[in-house]
């Protein structure tokens, strides 16, 4: 697949994937409204109180209007990039934005996916920032250079402290992890309660994860290892019900496939 076909790739997952956040976002809207479990009111609370005026800044960006808003201008901008790419000023707008969501849930609303949207949306925006200056190609290899590195780096970390981890390395804590699942605990008979059956998994994951980077030297073995987490990420989305989760992953994986060949290019 040639680099614009893979960038426009990227730009439908980011705007999809986007799609569904926003949405979810607007579906809870009224539970983070002053009377709602998630107000600001109470999150503002880890906003330093100095200096005065950051906190006012922020009372009024998450007054209900002003966040419904915020939503839907998220969502325009997410329909604007599926439908036109992207350009400087969108790339602004979906980054402030994801940085303000970033801060009305105290961090992360949907842990890992939040934090690799906003991966996704700074890459977007770094290719646009160095577009303007050495072009459209150059600008669209850096930023989905850096959306790559740190992809595959969260992998390679992910991997190698479940290395660390006896309880991983036993296959003890993948059970424990998949009882926590969407549907309950796993039924008394499941094959993942089967020791030789939980180490198996256990190791796969640590190996797979922990030598991911070296997916990028080769763009075969790259297609390879990412056909494997796009598995891997739906299995969690089925089990976990963590939606967001698997396309926020899946855009990202897009980058990694650019990244490989652009290496291949260069080494060959």
């Amino acid at each position: 697949m040639s680099g614009d076909n893979l960038v426009r790739c990227l730009e439908l997952l980011f705007s999809w994937s986007l799609l569904l956040q926003v949405a979810e976002y607007l579906r809870i809207a009224q539970h983070s409204d002053p009377q709602g479990i998630w107000a600001w009111q109470v999150q503002r609370g880890d906003i330093p109180p100095h200096p005065a005026w950051v906190r006012r800044l922020f009372d009024l960006a998450f007054q209900p209007m002003a966040y419904r808003v915020q939503l839907w201008v998220r969502g325009l901008a997410a329909l604007a990039l599926m439908v036109w790419g992207a350009s400087l000023p969108l790339a602004l707008v979906l980054f402030v934005g994801n940085l303000l969501l970033l801060v009305r849930w105290r961090g992360a609303f949907n842990g890992g996916s939040d934090f690799m949207t906003l991966v996704a949306a700074t890459g977007i925006l770094i290719s646009q920032v160095v577009a303007l200056g050495w072009g459209r190609g150059l600008g669209w290899a850096i930023g989905l250079s850096y959306i790559a590195i740190y992809t595959l780096s969260s992998y390679f970390v992910s991997g190698w402290i479940k290395l660390l981890q006896p309880e991983w390395r036993s296959g003890r804590a993948l059970t424990v992890f998949l009882n926590g699942g969407l549907y309950g605990p796993l039924a008394e008979h499941s094959v993942f309660r089967r020791p030789p059956v939980a180490l198996a998994c256990s190791w796969g994951f640590i190996v797979w994860e922990a030598v991911f980077p070296w997916a990028v030297f080769n763009p075969e073995g790259a297609l390879l290892f990412m056909s494997i987490a796009a598995i891997f990420h739906f299995l969690v989305f089925w089990f976990f019900g963590l939606n967001r989760f698997f396309w926020a992953w899946l855009t990202n994986l897009t980058a990694v496939w650019f990244f490989s060949d652009w290496i291949s290019r260069f080494w060959g």
